[in-house]
């Protein structure tokens, strides 16, 4: 499984690099602070897999707060033939140690 790190993320966002993130957390904790994803909670994954399924070849990274969640989320895609999917190491806790420290987790 491939993992990408906050930093690199940031770095997309900076440039207006072409991707998509996708949030697993829960609506609470997306609703406390996100990085402005797509938000589909880990438990609604398969059943909303439609609304991505036309970025099987784009580069998708999936986020939740620590890594934990979106580690099995990205090899559940994996699995669903996406190919260039990759987890955020350390969630949206290292984006706000490492990035944003500003930025509240739950």
């Amino acid at each position: 499984m491939k993992e990408v790190t906050v930093q690199y993320l940031k770095e997309l966002k900076e440039n207006d690099k072409d991707y998509l993130l996708i949030d697993v957390r829960e609506q609470f904790e997306f609703d406390l602070s996100n990085l402005n994803g797509t938000h589909i909670p880990m438990g609604e994954i398969q059943e909303r897999l439609g609304e991505v399924e036309d970025k099987k070849e784009a580069e998708v990274i999936i986020m939740c707060r620590s890594g934990a969640r979106s580690a099995r989320v990205t090899q559940f895609l994996e699995a669903e033939g996406f190919t260039n999917v990759s987890n955020l190491k350390g969630g949206i806790t290292a984006w706000s140690r490492e990035i944003d420290t500003t930025m509240p987790v739950a």
